[in-house]
């Protein structure tokens, strides 16, 4: 392209454009990409040549053409972002350096490279909205040259991430037209043999049906000119992608396909597509749930259009959408459009296009991972919308198969913390159930409820999902916090230790943590031992062998052993006072107590077997150690709960560690001090009533803390 023709392109939709300002950009950009060439061993200037070509196309503002001449000057060349400030002013300069930074990304690996990158153009897009569309031009053009890419594996990943991020993105902002392009062009890289069957099948239909399309199109002029109705008609089948994807989504083959023609028809008033669509609907038969009033309901891009499906001409079903030559634009061109007619839509239509944007970035702000908040917008982007209402008319738009649960917290995030039910259409249904268009919806809220951790997987926005996972992070903190806290003061008194805040402050500089809340956490949930702290504050304490359980009040007295035999109690069982229990002579004069259905007795001789029982003094001579598996529902409070059970019960925790987690119950395996059997049995017994335990069974096998041999 030339630079007259450029300027030409621009002018024919904005005649008062700054033909000087986009001349000293072309010429600009022109020098500063000098002799650089691209893949195709075009010169590097056609890149941003054709990304301002596909802009001009979108008949967005000279600014933007300007950004999409110089957007590669500042990461490709010798020039820097004040050059560009100093010769085209703030604005330019901020777009420039706004699309700039969206590809100075070096980080480790690939996903997080993506989701890092749709992160910061989420940010990017917040300031201004131009700086998406010239990244998408500049993807969109980036496609359309892809197979110059010699590497495949190079050419997957960024066709894979056109799929993920930029497709939907464009389509989220209302363009369809480069959605379905960039949709296209990165199917024909992925799966290029599907494609091709679909454009073959395509084809052959088109050939024996012959203008099939054609033919359709002037019957339904016809019928709307009988009843006075001027409209513009045109068709076209489907793009191989969007076929490919319906019969994956409902499991069809090609032949089960009826839909894949697709009509608009163009009126003059919002009025005439009423009129336009009784007339549809009393020539043709309907298909009932393919009515869709998005005039009445614009979706949150701006788009307005009916669309409706029929048994049209020819016994052919048929997609109608019917809109106005404006609703058409911004169909067409999406946020684009709206900078031309944003004089009338800077109120409450340009603010809905645009809110969903801000809900993202508040989501950002929230401190999701990069690779949740990625998987949030997906689902955002992706799915289709319904249409709510609160019992005072208020509009809520949601992805389709959202529940209460995602209505609630749409409304406000107390609203949906605080969620205990729902009525919806005045009659009572589970949190569960996905709700349809024009549903009225009560929530039933009660203070002091929170949310729990099932509502995760029933939510299906990332608002939703955000705001439960967050509440919930929270207070799983701050038990463990308590929790961990509690651990400490015990070890540390054991010790005949304060555990006191400077000293905690320390291990918190020891360990990177920011503040000691944060050690504490890591004690409560078993990530961090407290001896270990312990340890880390008093170095003098610290055991050769490492942690050992506290040692009793005296020597466990054991009957049946001839007097100076060495004996220990068997890591296999852990006997506990109270336990039937048997002696095995081990070489060496030493003798190992197991209780009687350990499996280890299978393995011995029974010649070596010796009867022995606990002495009559063994309850009154200190603590022995246990280990105990708890299984627990994931509900704040749980460990709490059942740190305040041991604790009346007369136990004293030892050690905690979290062996399982998910969203319905987590486990933990903890190490108690107790008197005898009796003692852990009423410990037992007292956790299995508790409402948020769930199983509880004493632990067999090694790994529980052991004290000295005894003789």
């Amino acid at each position: 392209m030339r630079q007259t023709e450029l300027i030409e392109r621009v002018k024919a939709y904005d005649p008062n454009a700054d033909e000087a300002l986009l001349n000293k950009a072309y010429v600009y950009a022109m020098n500063a990409h000098g002799k650089q060439f691209r893949a195709s061993g075009d010169p590097y200037f056609t890149h941003p040549l054709e990304v301002a070509a596909i802009l001009t196309e979108l008949k967005l503002d000279v600014p933007t053409i300007a950004t999409a001449l110089l957007h590669d000057t500042v990461e490709d060349t010798y020039v820097t972002i004040e050059d560009v400030k100093k010769n085209f002013g703030e604005e330019i300069a901020g777009l420039v350096d706004g699309v700039t930074k969206l590809s100075q990304l070096e980080l480790f690996s690939e996903s997080t490279k993506q989701a890092e990158n749709f992160r910061k153009l989420m940010l990017a897009m917040s300031n201004d909205i131009r700086v998406l569309l010239v990244k998408l031009a500049d993807r969109l053009h980036n496609m359309r040259t892809l197979s110059y890419i010699e590497k495949p594996d190079k050419r997957r990943r960024i066709a894979q991430e056109t799929l993920d991020i930029y497709a939907p993105l464009a389509g989220r902002i209302g363009m369809q037209n480069m959605r379905e392009e960039l949709e296209d062009l990165a199917f024909a890289e992925l799966d290029p043999e599907a494609r091709n069957s679909i454009l073959t099948r395509l084809n052959r239909l088109e050939t024996s049906t012959g203008n099939r399309v054609g033919r359709i199109a002037d019957e339904i002029k016809r019928k709307l000119a009988e009843h006075g109705i001027d409209a513009w008609v045109y068709g076209r089948a489907k793009r191989a992608y969007s076929i490919w994807r319906k019969l994956k989504d409902k499991q069809l083959n090609f032949e089960q396909l009826s839909d894949i023609l697709g009509f608009r028809v163009i009126v003059k008033t919002p009025e005439d597509c009423y009129r336009a669509l009784g007339v549809l609907h009393q020539s043709w038969r309907m298909i009932p749930d393919r009515f869709k009033d998005f005039i009445s309901n614009p979706k949150t891009n701006g788009y307005r259009s009916i669309h409706t499906t029929v048994i049209g001409p020819e016994q052919q079903r048929v997609e109608v959408q019917i809109r106005t030559a404006e609703m058409h634009e911004v169909a067409e061109r999406g946020v684009a459009a709206h900078w031309r007619y944003r004089e009338r839509l800077e109120g409450e239509t340009m603010d809905s296009a645009l809110r969903w944007l801000r809900d993202m970035v508040e989501l950002l702000e929230r401190g999701d991972s990069v690779e949740e908040f990625l998987e949030h917008s997906r689902l955002n982007m992706y799915q289709d919308q319904v249409f709510c209402f609160t019992p005072k008319g208020d509009l809520i738009s949601l992805p389709r198969g959202a529940t209460p649960i995602d209505f609630a917290y749409m409304v406000h995030t107390d609203l949906g913390n605080q969620t205990v039910g729902a009525k919806v259409n005045g009659v009572h249904v589970p949190l569960h159930t996905p709700l349809r268009n024009g549903d009225q919806v009560e929530i039933i809220r009660q203070k002091g409820s929170t949310p729990s951790p099932l509502w995760e997987q029933i939510a299906v926005t990332g608002r939703a999902r955000s705001e439960i996972r967050r509440f919930i992070k929270h207070a799983q903190h701050d038990e463990h916090v308590r929790f961990g806290r509690k651990i400490l003061e015990k070890e540390f008194a054991d010790a005949g230790q304060e555990l006191t805040e400077k000293a905690m402050q320390a291990v918190a500089k020891k360990l990177r943590h920011s503040r000691p809340e944060d050690v504490y956490a890591d004690v409560g949930r078993g990530a961090l031992r407290s001896h270990d702290v312990l340890v880390s504050v008093f170095p003098e304490l610290k055991k050769s062998k490492g942690r050992s359980a506290p040692k009793p009040g005296g020597a466990i007295s054991i009957e049946g052993l001839t007097e100076g035999i060495s004996y220990h109690l068997g890591q296999c069982c852990h006997p506990l006072p109270g336990d039937r229990i048997v002696g095995v002579r081990k070489p060496g004069e030493v003798v190992v107590i197991h209780t009687i259905d350990c499996e280890e007795l299978e393995k011995a001789d029974m010649e070596d077997w010796i009867d022995v029982s606990w002495g009559t003094s063994a309850d009154e001579l200190g603590p022995t150690l246990a280990r105990v598996s708890v299984r627990v529902k994931n509900v704040p409070g749980a460990l709490g709960a059942v740190m305040t059970v041991i604790g009346a019960n007369g136990g004293n925790i030892f050690n905690v560690k979290v062996t399982n987690r998910n969203p319905l119950f987590f486990e933990f395996h903890v190490d108690i001090e107790v008197r005898d059997v009796a003692h852990l049995q009423n410990i037992l017994g007292a956790l299995r009533v508790n409402a948020v335990v769930e199983s509880v069974d004493r632990v067999r096998g090694p790994g529980v803390a052991e004290g000295d041999s005894v003789t």
